[in-house]
């Protein structure tokens, strides 16, 4: 049975599950209790049971690989089935680091990982990336929700946009397009964050890391939004609504990046707080996804009638 099963508050709410009692006990004393709520687990069954009965406020899954009864992967494989739990953030802890046992936790549908001891800067960084995250696609999420118009008479448009925030207006809006707009919303507003932030800002990877790190990644965006190098630029947006699939082409200005390795999570880049947002597009949102040479134009296509991402998540992805 679970350990603790305290009442959350406004602050993120974090699940964690460990069989160990002092891994948990060490969770709760390192995460700000100003910030974070955190409701305990010792293996898999038990998480299941404490998210279905407070499946309204847990933002994140912080997760053990190796426990009795069900362990994380069984777990992740089991949330990630239901519907209303697929976009919450897993991060999983672990001593594991061999590829292959990382790459099974990918399949599984973990993004982000954290490699035991637990370092504390680590930690907060980690989980403050998959909060951020979180809480950006809710936000999306409400952007749809609110929309009602009829939509059925649209085949195709061209659009164009500045700022990540409407950006996030416009992945609300075109994610209504899709047989599930849930699924296409995670992954449009991914592509559409990445093509101003690493293109049209030219935000490297590395500085990326450091901003976030230092909780400085907003204040960057806007002072380069501000820049005269910068803030003429535009992403170009076409999107195609055919008989047997839906085809997105996002287009920015900047000067293109090796994308084919941001395809997948390398195993090498797992415990970064950022870094995962190509990947979790491809994997969780469209049946392809791949870059024009230059790397500056993404073309994401949906299957709508080969029980592709248009229905149900499928694995059949391909560059």
């Amino acid at each position: 049975m679970p350990l603790k099963n305290v009442l959350p508050t406004k602050k993120t709410t974090i699940l964690a599950v460990d069989d160990n009692p002092t891994s948990l006990h060490l969770i709760q004393l390192l995460l700000p209790e100003d910030e974070y709520t955190v409701l305990t687990a010792v293996n898999g069954r038990d998480a299941l049971e404490v998210l279905h009965a407070n499946d309204d406020v847990v933002d994140i899954i912080l997760l053990d690989r190796f426990m009795p009864e069900m362990d994380g992967i069984e777990f992740c494989k089991r949330i990630k089935a239901d519907e209303k739990f697929r976009a919450l953030p897993i991060i999983m802890q672990t001593a594991a680091s061999r590829p292959q046992e990382i790459r099974e936790g990918i399949e599984a549908g973990v993004f982000y990982y954290l490699v035991k001891p637990l370092v504390t800067d680590t930690l907060l960084s980690i989980v403050a990336s998959a909060k951020n995250k979180v809480h950006k696609y809710r936000q999306d999420k409400n952007e749809l929700l609110q929309r009602q118009e009829s939509l059925a008479m649209v085949q195709s448009m061209k659009c164009t946009f500045r700022t990540i925030e409407e950006g996030d207006m416009l992945a609300a809006f075109l994610a209504q397009f899709y047989p599930n707009p849930d699924l296409a919303l995670t992954g449009i507003a991914e592509l559409f964050l990445n093509a101003v932030e690493h293109g049209n800002l030219a935000i490297s990877y590395e500085s990326k890391g450091e901003l976030v790190r230092t909780n400085r990644w907003k204040e960057e965006v806007d002072r380069r939004l501000a820049d005269p190098r910068f803030r003429d630029r535009v992403v170009t947006v076409v999107f195609e609504k055919n008989p047997g699939d839906y085809i997105l082409t996002i287009r920015d200005e900047g000067e293109g990046f090796d994308w084919e390795q941001y395809l997948q999570v390398d195993t090498a880049r797992v415990t970064h707080n950022h870094g995962r947002g190509i990947a979790m597009a491809r994997t969780m949102s469209f049946d392809e996804l791949f870059y024009n040479v230059r790397g500056n134009q993404a073309t994401a296509i949906v299957h709508v009638d080969h029980g592709g991402h248009g229905g149900s998540p499928s694995s059949n992805i391909s560059k």
